[in-house]
């Protein structure tokens, strides 16, 4: 069974950092882009930063400077380091993925179910 699965989440001062990483794991082929949404309570889930399989990075304004996002193809993981985390950063953090499970097949959308990021003093 194809799956992404989150980790790294949790609770952290104004100021600190985290560290997210999505594993997906199962009958892969390859991985295309990976990206980083998340959503707020009460908002839109919103794009954090998207890595292609050439390792160009995208980020939104918001996270800008404060986040890196990379990717292990070894290990069909990416992650996503954030500094100097604010109280507007907290929600619910979800793995996005490009995935080709199967030769001269399509290419399938997947998402994790997320891991919560909360910034509170």
């Amino acid at each position: 069974q194809v799956q992404l699965v989150e980790s790294g989440g949790g609770l952290v001062q104004p100021g600190g950092s985290l560290r997210l990483s999505c594993a997906a794991s199962g009958s892969i082929l390859s991985i295309n882009a990976m990206a980083w949404y998340r959503q707020a309570p009460g908002k839109e889930r919103e794009l954090v930063a998207t890595i292609t399989s050439s390792g160009r990075t995208k980020f939104a304004d918001s996270v800008k400077g404060r986040c890196t996002i990379s990717r292990d193809d070894a290990r069909n993981t990416v992650y996503l380091q954030m500094n100097s985390l604010k109280p507007e950063d907290t929600a619910v953090y979800y793995c996005n993925a490009g995935l080709l499970l199967s030769y001269g097949g399509s290419w399938y959308d997947y998402w994790g179910r997320g891991t919560q990021v909360t910034v509170s003093s």
